[in-house]
């Protein structure tokens, strides 16, 4: 399956990209995703698929566009 990723803020530069598609074999999550383009695991984000925020157990599917940012606070 492909997915495209879009990635934000500081994971550009920790991961070495800002944005790719991905050929996968299927299924997976959107954690184990997180984790296959190497974001730790201890770095709070959050995700989103197709415009809207999922947990890192949702799963996947073909085609999705997934966007993952660090949590940013302030005021």
């Amino acid at each position: 399956m492909k997915i495209t990723v879009k990635l934000i803020g500081p994971l550009i530069y920790e991961c070495g990209f800002s944005e790719k598609e991905l050929a996968l074999p299927g299924p997976i999550t959107a954690g184990e995703l997180s984790t296959r383009v190497n974001i730790d695991k201890k770095r709070p984000t959050i995700i989103t698929r197709n415009g809207k925020a999922v947990a890192t157990a949702d799963a996947l599917e073909d085609g999705d566009r997934v966007v993952i940012s660090h949590i940013y606070s302030g005021g």
